[in-house]
């Protein structure tokens, strides 16, 4: 026991020394952060310019949105482990094995010779991704108080943005090019990861030098399964067997019932697990619920449009995947600038609650703007639409954050910062699946009734058509181009219908988080001297 007190002051006297890092410690550090990060963001928007070549190649247009989810399935589920994790063994360590668990992915990715195998693989890359994305905000929840945050917040935002017009545009450029030295150009867009993963892990080898709080922990692996199975279950539901079999077929409902099932066995083993994947506890912090919720609603609006928006340009406007990855920077420049804009407001006014307000009112007049696109939309129309978008997510997503972290204990820091990520991302999972059911769906339905409409208005423009070709649009687009213009304009129109639905679909979603940002809590936001005191006390406790 003395022995424990011991450690205990050795452990907390190590981190009074250390005092507040100062402005150009925080820099290195977070030159290491941002290395990583722009690893795990660049992935997520360098596929969506190339998403519509890949699924040509391998004929599964169908299974679209998987090439996403299985990313973000494994990212969402991995996402609290870390937090945990690195304080058993540093985060350091843990955020390189990440790198690597991202690099290996990314190596198989490009080498996947069908949609089963890149499913599988991406699916690898969202295990590493998870680390690098959550172990960020946890770090910077280690080193920087609530109250100093939101000034730093603005070189993550240009670490997003950089990611955000870099991804599609570098995505839109080798899936645009058949081959690049005797390789497929979709491929490059995992390739192109390794070196990349490999200056970052160079760079946090360096700086990534942080003061070490080392707690003690029980790590729950079957709680992890359980929620990963459990999500995966009702996804399957939601996507795939729903859409394909029917919502009363015995397969969906075995599958629905096994999601519940694996939900409620979830949930008794983090009641009795020590140390729980996700403590139950922490939903009685009014903050931590309304900011999980509020995470959950920004991933399926964020996803939605970062997904649907580039194959909205490549199939109804026809532009090519460079061109499409040109056109979403006015959504990546409404991220950025609001980005920066909330964080020094936040830093300069101590004030958050306004901006999840403004964010989540103003993305969602963003997509319901979105819902009135078609083939004859301008690119100036769009742009402004697309801004707005952005600009609702700049103000909100890393403002709840900031909210959440300073509602929290010290030692609940990584587990709440992780959970937040996991929630976020799970929307983005759920978004994306229920948003590409929508699409494989209504694209049907448009294209049967519009197709029955030209039977009897202009019957002579179908005599000569095979309109077999009409299923094979479903799952390739390509078909697209090769058909007369009469049925390829009723083509186009089918699928512009189908894309006002999709984005239609999100407006309910995010007007929900306008409302529940409401209920949002404003306290105090932590000083530098608070924020090193509540770290040192989380010391002491550590080991004793």
């Amino acid at each position: 026991m003395a022995m424990g007190k011991d450690k205990s002051k050795v452990n907390q006297a190590n981190v009074e020394q250390s005092g507040p890092l100062s402005h150009k410690e925080i820099l290195i550090v977070l030159s290491g952060l941002m290395t990583g990060m722009l690893l795990a963001a660049l992935d997520q928007t360098i596929v969506s310019t190339a998403l519509k070549n890949i699924v040509e190649d391998f004929n599964g247009l169908n299974h679209y949105t998987w090439v996403v989810t299985a990313y973000l399935l494994t990212s969402t589920a991995s996402t609290p482990l870390y937090g945990k994790i690195s304080d058993l063994y540093g985060r350091r360590p843990v955020f390189q094995f990440a790198i690597i668990t991202f690099l290996i992915g990314s190596f198989l990715a490009g080498a996947s010779q069908n949609m089963t195998q890149l499913i599988f693989t991406r699916a690898l890359q969202g295990l590493g991704a998870g680390g690098l994305m959550a172990l960020t905000f946890v770090i910077i929840g280690d080193i920087v108080s609530p109250r100093e945050r939101g000034k730093y917040q603005g070189y993550f935002g240009a670490v997003w943005g950089l990611s955000s017009v870099a991804g599609p545009l570098l995505g839109g450029f080798f899936s645009d090019h058949a081959t690049i030295l005797g390789i497929t150009g979709w491929r490059w867009i995992f390739y192109i990861n390794l070196p990349f993963g490999i200056l970052a892990l160079i760079i946090t080898s360096a700086v990534l030098h942080i003061p070490k709080v080392k707690r003690e922990h029980k790590i729950d692996y079957f709680g992890a399964l359980l929620l990963v199975l459990a999500v995966s279950a009702v996804l399957l539901a939601v996507s795939v067997y729903g859409p394909e079999d029917g919502w009363t077929d015995s397969k969906t409902l075995i599958v629905i019932g096994s999601g519940l099932f694996l939900t409620l066995a979830f949930i008794w083993q983090e009641n009795r697990a020590v140390e729980p994947i996700l403590p139950l506890r922490l939903f009685k912090n009014h903050t931590f619920s309304l900011t999980s919720a509020l995470g959950f609603i920004i991933g399926a609006g964020m996803f939605g449009a970062i997904v649907m928006l580039p194959l909205y340009l490549q199939v109804v406007k026809g532009n090519s995947a460079t061109e499409a990855g040109l056109k979403l920077i006015p959504l990546m420049i409404g991220i950025v600038s609001m980005s920066i804009f909330s964080g020094k407001k936040i830093s300069v006014t101590g004030k958050y609650k306004i901006f999840p307000i403004l964010g989540t009112a103003i993305m969602t007049i963003g997509l319901l703007l979105m819902a009135t696109l078609d083939e004859d939309t301008s690119f100036a129309v769009l742009s402004i639409y697309a801004v707005l978008v952005g600009a609702g997510l700049g103000l909100s997503m890393q403002t709840i954050v900031i909210a959440l972290q300073n509602s929290v204990d010290f030692q609940d820091m990584g587990i709440a910062t992780s959970s937040n990520t996991f929630f976020r991302s799970l929307g983005g999972a759920f978004g994306t699946a229920i948003f590409g059911t929508i699409l494989s769906n209504r694209i049907a339905y448009y294209l049967q009734d519009n197709f029955a409409k030209l039977q009897s208005t202009d019957p002579a423009s179908l005599s000569e058509f095979d309109t077999s070709k009409l299923d094979l649009i479903t799952t390739n687009t390509s078909i697209i181009t090769t058909l007369p213009p009469v049925i390829r304009d009723t083509v186009l129109h089918s699928f512009a219908q189908t894309f006002q639905v999709v984005f239609l679909a999100a407006v309910p979603i995010t007007f929900i988080g306008f409302l529940l940002a409401f209920f949002l809590k404003e306290k105090p936001l932590q000083s530098s001297s608070a924020h090193h005191a509540a770290r040192t006390e989380a010391a002491g406790e550590a080991v004793g």
